[in-house]
């Protein structure tokens, strides 16, 4: 997991996912905060926009978490 902000802009991101992982799906949480998923819809990132505002509010949200299968290995 990665944490970042840039002040200039006010804007908090949160990675899961793998660096340089795309996007294949944003969904809007809240307004103001958007989660990012890849092609597999795994969540990878949260984004947080003005966030010195939005996070002076407490923001609560669900995501459903499916286990990962094991990757096989060929033999």
């Amino acid at each position: 997991m990665k944490i970042e902000y840039d002040s200039v802009r006010d804007l908090l991101y949160i990675w899961f996912g793998i660096p340089g992982e795309k996007a294949a799906n944003t969904e809007t949480v809240v307004p103001g905060v958007h989660a990012d998923f890849n092609r597999q819809g795994r969540l990878i990132g949260i984004e947080v926009l003005d966030a010195s505002e939005v996070l002076q509010q407490k923001v609560q949200f669900e995501v459903t978490l499916v286990p990962s299968q094991p990757e096989m290995i060929p033999a």
